[in-house]
């Protein structure tokens, strides 16, 4: 089966009836995702999708303002420009074929730490919310991690972000929290979590 086989509503219904629909919806939402490598012509559609996933997700968590600052100062096109320049500094777009639009990225830089991979950011358009686009980013980048020297991931993720929940149904575990003073009155109060090989 792929993505062009005709699949009817009376077969899902069919695979729900036996238990199966939730296998097979998965198979057919995966089969529509594609990781592209971002390059430096896809700047502006990284700002244009963090600033879209970010006053989403930190909607009520931290004020428009820091949401402004924090987006200005780490998706300017000087830093991603700098980023994309990094060999151990990677860049994925995710893309759904099936409405042909780009749905978030992912940026991670390997040997941050000693045979750690940070991921630095990974985020999806309200939109694309449990299409399961996020899992399977993840199991890429785990899958990538796994053939080099790295031997552990870490992230910080906002304490008051429903996505830690996440992280943890992906093997992530919380090891530390920190406080960070980003300049203006700005913090970031942040759990530090790791998946570990």
């Amino acid at each position: 089966m792929n993505c062009e086989s005709a699949i009817t509503f009376e077969v899902i219904l069919k695979y729900q009836v036996k238990d199966k629909f939730f296998h097979l919806f998965q198979f057919l939402k995966f089969n529509y995702m594609k990781l592209i490598e971002a390059t430096e012509k896809d700047i502006s559609l990284i700002q244009n999708l963090a600033r879209r996933s970010w006053e989403s997700a930190y909607s009520g968590i931290i004020s428009a303002e820091q949401i402004n600052y924090m987006l200005g100062k780490m998706y300017s096109e000087e830093e991603i420009s700098t980023h994309l320049k990094n060999p151990d500094y990677h860049y994925f777009l995710i893309f759904d074929e099936n409405s042909n639009s780009f749905e978030g990225f992912m940026g991670y830089e390997n040997g941050y730490e000693e045979q750690t991979t940070k991921l630095h950011r990974i985020y999806l358009v309200p939109e694309s919310k449990g299409k399961g686009f996020g899992k399977e980013a993840l199991n890429f980048l785990k899958q990538k991690i796994s053939e080099s020297n790295d031997k552990r991931i870490i992230l910080n993720v906002n304490k008051e972000n429903n996505a830690k929940k996440f992280y943890e149904s992906q093997g992530f575990k919380v090891y530390d929290e920190v406080v960070l003073n980003i300049g203006d009155g700005f913090v970031m109060d942040d759990f530090l979590m790791e998946f570990v090989f």
